[in-house]
């Protein structure tokens, strides 16, 4: 099972949202889970992961969640390569066991376009990083996911569930 996250702040709360999918075409999800976090860290400029992260450790642990891959809305390198996103945080929390994928809307300042993908016909790029699996085969699951537009269908409803619960 794959497992999309994505955490909604509202004030010192969140509500962070799974989606749990077979495969990576699949048009809708098998199961949808909802945690909510009271009093989280407030954002510090480098280091998001420390407000993100402990979202969605509870959200994996309230719901005894133990996907094969992860996927989340961000980055696991900030380089692609080496600076350590909330992606690798969260592959290193799992005791690299666990798969994780970053997909990005924006870049960030070191990011190249080796990271890059366009889906359909897009001119803005998805930027597509990872810990525990290749590149490479990381952005290939992302171009594959159902969708017509730039951000996969899943993707886009795990972000709606987060905002609308």
């Amino acid at each position: 099972m794959i497992l999309a996250v994505d955490v909604d702040y509202k004030g010192n709360n969140a509500t962070v949202a799974g989606i749990l999918y077979k495969n990576w075409t699949d048009k809708k999800p098998f199961k949808k889970y909802i945690s909510k976090v009271k009093s989280v860290k407030k954002y510090i400029p480098g280091q998001f992961y420390k407000r993100e992260l402990p979202c969605i450790l509870k959200l994996l642990d309230e719901h005894n969640l133990k996907p094969k891959i992860i996927v989340i809305d961000g980055y696991v390198y900030l380089d692609g390569t080496t600076k350590p996103g909330l992606g690798k945080y969260l592959f290193d929390e799992l005791n690299s066991t666990t798969p994780v994928i970053g997909v990005a809307k924006n870049p960030y300042k070191d990011i190249t376009s080796p990271f890059e993908i366009y889906r359909r016909d897009s001119k803005r790029p998805l930027y597509v990083t990872s810990a525990g699996i290749s590149v490479g085969i990381a952005k290939k699951k992302i171009l594959v996911m159902a969708g017509k537009y730039r951000i996969p269908d899943l993707l886009r409803l795990v972000d709606q569930f987060a905002r609308q619960s």
